[in-house]
């Protein structure tokens, strides 16, 4: 029985950390802080954590061509 549970905790674990991918902490942060906390506690840092950006929205097209933002842009917004 205490098998089925820890295993149960694992694919949990696993699920969160499919569900974080695109977060701050990634696959592993989300993976390991559910391991370590519970599932629950790891759903609700996905909730809290912001998206990472995309590269598309870290550039800027002036005619036609890419320009990426400097550091003083992104610290603005």
């Amino acid at each position: 029985m205490p098998v089925i549970l820890i295993l149960v905790n694992v694919v949990l674990a696993y699920l969160v950390g499919f569900l974080g991918r695109n977060r701050r902490l990634g696959f592993w942060g989300h993976f390991f802080c559910s391991l370590l906390l519970t599932p629950v506690i790891g759903f609700l840092l996905i909730v809290a954590t912001d998206p990472v950006r995309e590269e598309k929205e870290k550039t800027k097209r002036i005619k036609g061509k890419a320009v990426f933002k400097s550091a003083q842009e992104n610290e603005t917004e």
